[in-house]
């Protein structure tokens, strides 16, 4: 484990560091790129699914769809069973601009994976996804939501 802990920390700073190179090269925020990949992911949300998803107030996420909108990354439109709320949908060349980033497996990520077996790779999937599991059940351990960002105090 005392190899595990460091890697871990290199890892994950490797990966916030490469989103937010992904999300300046197309001219956004960081936490503008995570709305577009929950939209990639999960498909069509309204405001409150993406307040809930990235922790952000409400208003905050109105003046987030309204910068996707203008940059032409995202449409609004009406609900179809409550006129009162809105779906926010991904448009589909906002997709290929950030294809270096929802794309999976880039060809230096199957080079990698071709030096571990399936048995290896699927350990390794299973603590990836086990990890991140126990950082949500922390995050909403100390702030009560897996969405909600921790404030500690100053």
């Amino acid at each position: 484990m005392a190899a595990l802990v460091p890697a871990l920390n290199m890892h994950s700073e490797a990966v916030v560091l490469f989103h937010s190179a992904i999300a300046q090269s197309m001219g956004l925020d960081p936490t503008a790129y995570k709305a577009l990949f929950l939209l990639n992911r999960l498909g069509p949300l309204s405001a409150g699914e993406i307040a809930k998803e990235t922790g952000l107030a409400t208003a905050s996420v109105t003046d987030l769809i309204d910068r996707l909108v203008d940059k032409g990354f995202v449409t609004r439109s009406p609900h179809p069973g409550d006129r009162r709320r809105i779906v926010v949908t991904l448009v589909e060349n906002a997709v290929s601009k950030a294809r270096r980033g929802f794309a999976s497996p880039n060809p230096s990520l199957a080079d990698l994976c071709a030096r571990y077996n399936p048995g290896q790779l699927d350990v390794i999937a299973d603590f990836l996804a086990r990890n991140a599991r126990r950082l949500r059940d922390d995050l909403t351990s100390q702030s009560g939501d897996a969405n909600t960002p921790v404030r500690h105090a100053r």
